[in-house]
């Protein structure tokens, strides 16, 4: 079944398209997106997105292969993102009326089929030329479980297995587009990972609302203005110097100097979808939340009846690997090639 989604352009004004640079502007610097450890217990020596990590280093965006080398790879997805706002907690001045825009939820309303739309969370991204984003889907939510809560691969293992279906909060993402840069198109599998891969252009002002928690997406990847992707780790940040102009930097170090027309510069609006004021409640109240006991012992259990575990459950770096392994798919090298929608 094809994904629901709506490909939005023109998306905003042009006045407040124009407010969402001078947002990233003000904000000065941008961090990178570098994995964190897994909570205790959990396979903690494993990053955070394991799971699309490990897959983009062998397959690539496309599944066919990666010619780069591990180190080269993990450089092209270490891309920078800053969070504008988390429910009330405001980072970002002028983002308040993007996170509360009508236009967007009612979209939402229509996408979900759900009349409650409580925005979430609204974060930017920046890719430097060079850089994409490996194929994955987005860390969804429970009742009980979040990403405050339990390790990023283990709350995407939870939704492949459809184990978890009843407690999970439906949410809906909008990502919208603003600058020039040169390639760097959303890619995303609509009908589904066995499908053909299809790509819409990251065009200024424009927009997709879906839902990224359970459909494959990637940011293919932005055209290169120099031979070789600059050094990015953790220690890495890029400043916005005024005029235009961004530097890379590590530490006082000048690494790559960039102007707004070479970076893909993406918005992304979260929320969370209820159908009624009794579905909220039980989310906000906490009523029917899962516990981690309660996680580990269903998917453990679902892997002995699919015969591939027996006997005592491995340690915990073993057993995220064997969870991951068997619920989340892929898409398949050769499931298709990208293909550009038509005009929305």
């Amino acid at each position: 079944m094809r994904a629901n989604f709506q490909h939005i352009a023109p998306f905003l004004s042009t006045g407040d398209a124009d407010n969402m640079l001078r947002i990233a502007e003000s904000f000065g610097s941008f961090g990178t997106y570098a994995d964190e450890g897994s909570n205790e217990g959990l396979g903690e020596q494993l990053p955070q997105r394991f799971d699309a990590a490990f897959h983009y280093i062998t397959a690539g965006i496309d599944g066919s292969g990666n010619p780069d080398d591990p180190g080269t790879a993990i450089q092209r997805t270490n891309y920078f993102r800053e969070t504008y706002a988390y429910g009330s907690d405001v980072q970002a001045a002028g983002i308040e009326s993007f996170m509360e825009h009508p236009a967007i939820k009612q979209a939402a309303q229509q996408i979900s089929g759900r009349n409650i739309i409580v925005p979430a969370i609204v974060y930017a991204n920046i890719l430097v030329p060079g850089q994409e984003l490996a194929i994955h889907t987005d860390v969804p939510e429970f009742r009980g479980a979040n990403r405050k809560e339990l390790p990023q691969w283990l709350l995407v293992t939870m939704l492949h297995s459809g184990l978890f279906d009843q407690w999970r909060i439906p949410i809906v993402t909008c990502v919208s587009w603003f600058g020039a840069a040169r390639g760097g198109a959303f890619t995303f599998y609509p009908d589904g990972p066995e499908a053909t891969r299809e790509s819409i252009p990251a065009t200024h002002n424009s927009a997709i609302l879906l839902d990224t928690d359970a459909v494959f997406h990637g940011v293919e990847r932005v055209v290169e203005v120099q031979p070789d992707l600059p050094g990015i780790d953790r220690e890495t940040r890029l400043h916005f110097l005024g005029q235009d102009q961004w530097q890379l930097r590590n530490g006082e170090r000048a690494l790559a100097g960039y102007g707004w027309p070479d970076l893909r510069y993406s918005i992304s609006w979260k929320a969370y979808c209820f159908s009624d004021a009794a579905e909220e409640a039980l989310w906000a109240e906490g009523s029917d939340n899962l516990t981690v006991e309660f996680i580990l012992d269903r998917l453990e259990a679902a892997l002995r009846e699919r015969g591939v575990l027996d006997g005592a459950r491995p340690e915990p770096t073993q057993f995220a690997l064997m969870m991951v392994e068997n619920f989340v798919r892929f898409p398949r090298a050769g499931s298709g090639s990208p293909a550009d929608l038509p005009p929305p």
